[in-house]
């Protein structure tokens, strides 16, 4: 039976986790145990991380999967910062006239199932496309998948084991089978009217209905075709019978994905970005995602001293949603494909002061935050990070945007299609407008920080627009506060909503004195705030934590 699903019901306690060998943090157990054992048999982070990632995509396939896309940022043992994008843009032919004049040829019906009520669409009332903007699910939200690519281009470039030795741990998860746990028992039951596609039925449904939590299942599909990937390689996935299931299934469905998008497709190694937040360096992946919005909060944020507030004061929370704000102004406005479009020094010093000059005691009132119709808020994915005794430090995402991503899956392959295309506008104004071959604006960022000549972490926080939020709280917790790993991820959380309100949850002190500042606050459930997780490498020793909010644990030794 399906376990109730109140995370603030739950009294467990959890400290840091350390560990001499190696460390790994994640969402979910299973996983971390996969990664762990691939660091026991010789491999290191970067080969842990795929491991791990390969495990979540069976564990968790409510968040992640190979249809989908992946990145890193890591800290190499000899102290190198280092970054990976493997994400794939619009097809050749995706258009927007190409795709307006799809829509227009789409039946009422499958019309409505793009564009989800659930996620505030409104179909009826609509006069166009243009007004409905791209669409949420099927075909056209389909961008080339990059994580089959992604995962062989790490162990190749930075591992030390094969591409067949990480994944062997999921595909044995996938085909002998894994106990279901409870956050993702939840949100298994969530995406069940997503499944109206029979490929999509048959891969992910069990006698026509979602698993419980403790339920044991299998995805013999999907574990079949990780165990091709493994033997043969990417290629197989974007050359051989596998790109075949995902180019008929596209195109079957009205979409332009073909043979040559997939076959073109290649991951890059990009440098990151980072500025500095009082004494420590923090790294994030430069645009087409959104790491800009967290540099740029950063420095608004020490610029107007928010960290220098006590902790359990409205003023503190006050003076980073604001900062907040107006980074998300920013990013949300420039923030796309850089081949496409110039983007502005938002992670510089002096942007920032100009910047910060806006912020008073009162809440600036309506700024124009989020991506028009692009429902990035509240996509959830996942995120891993890694640490071995050498001091490589991976923090690794690999998603599919929202959920089970576009309701489409391969043929018999088991592989869900992502839909990162909803990012994209079918306005030709926009920076993010919908070109052929451009990546859509991202909201994954994998960060590395530096705290000391020998006190580095890898992190992230999961969630759409939490993302950077949860980047700065976590990062102004340990520098500012002084928290352990653990005590700043188990922290309670706010958020700045695209709506305007301060999402807040119920732990947080203070809320009546924000609300009589001017902020409209929200108490929102924990599975609202995103999931971190963190591995820090200090003087030799690895430390490991995880968030409270999800199934996962730290696993060390």
């Amino acid at each position: 039976m399906t376990e109730d699903f109140d995370l603030d019901r739950f009294d467990s306690r959890r400290s840091t986790v350390y560990g001499n060998r190696g460390m790994v943090s994640t969402s979910q157990p299973l996983a971390a145990q996969a990664g762990v054992s691939i660091l026991q048999n010789g491999g290191n982070a970067f080969d842990a991380a795929v491991a791990t990632a390969a495990a979540l995509n069976v564990v968790e396939p409510t968040s992640t999967g190979l249809g989908g896309d992946v990145f890193a940022l890591y800290r190499t043992a000899d102290g190198e910062v280092g970054a990976m994008r493997s994400c794939g843009g619009a097809p050749a032919d995706a258009t927007i006239e190409n795709v307006r004049g799809a829509l227009e040829d789409t039946d009422s019906e499958t019309l409505e199932g793009y564009y989800p009520e659930s996620r505030g669409y409104a179909v009826d009332s609509a006069s166009s496309a243009d007004e409905l903007g791209m669409p949420f699910l099927g075909p056209h939200a389909v961008t080339v998948p990059g994580t089959a690519r992604g995962w062989e281009t790490t162990v190749q470039e930075l591992g030390r084991l094969t591409l067949g030795d990480v994944l062997e741990p999921a595909i044995e998860y996938a085909t002998e089978g894994f106990p279901v746990s409870p956050v993702i028992s939840y949100y298994w039951e969530g995406a069940k009217d997503l499944f109206t596609d029979e490929n999509a039925r048959e891969a992910y449904l069990f006698d026509g209905d979602t698993p419980d939590a403790g339920e044991t299942v299998t995805l013999p599909q999907l574990g079949e075709s990780m165990r091709t990937i493994a033997e043969d390689g990417a290629d197989a996935f974007y050359e051989g019978e596998i790109a075949d299931a995902i180019v008929e299934e596209i195109q079957s469905a009205g979409g332009f994905l073909t043979h040559e998008d997939l076959a073109s497709f290649e991951p890059e190694f990009v440098d990151p970005v980072s500025t500095t937040y009082n004494g420590a360096e923090v790294w994030e992946l430069p645009p087409n995602n959104q790491g800009l919005v967290a540099l740029e909060a950063l420095n608004i944020a020490e610029e107007i001293g928010a960290g220098d507030h006590p902790y359990d004061s409205p003023e503190r929370v006050h003076a980073f949603a604001e900062a907040m704000k107006l980074a998300f102004v920013d990013g949300h406005h420039y923030i796309t494909d850089p081949e496409f479009e110039e983007i502005p020094p938002l992670a510089s010093k002096s942007y920032a002061r100009e910047r910060a000059r806006g912020i008073g005691e009162t809440p600036i009132q309506d700024p124009e935050v989020g991506v028009p119709n692009a429902n990035a808020e509240d996509a959830d994915t996942v995120l891993l990070t890694v640490g071995d005794e050498d001091g490589n430090l991976v923090s690794y995402i690999n998603s599919r945007f929202a959920g089970f991503g576009s309701g489409l899956v391969a043929g018999e392959t088991g592989i869900a299609l992502q839909n990162r295309g909803a990012s994209f506008s079918l306005d030709s104004s926009h920076p993010n407008s919908l070109e052929p071959g451009k990546r859509p604006f991202h909201t994954l960022v994998p960060a590395i920080a530096k705290f000391d000549a020998d006190d580095w972490a890898a992190f992230g926080v999961m969630g759409g627009y939490m993302q950077p939020q949860g980047h700065v709280q976590v990062i102004s917790n340990i520098v500012d506060y002084g928290m352990t790993p653990q005590a700043a991820l188990d922290a309670p959380r706010w958020r700045y909503r695209e709506s305007g309100s301060l999402g807040v949850e119920d732990r947080l002190s203070q809320l009546p004195k924000l609300a009589r500042m001017g902020h409209d606050v929200d108490v929102l459930t924990p599975v609202m705030f995103g999931g971190a997780q963190l591995v820090r490498y200090r003087d030799g020793t690895l430390a490991g934590a995880t968030e409270p909010r999800k199934d996962g644990n730290a696993i060390g030794y």
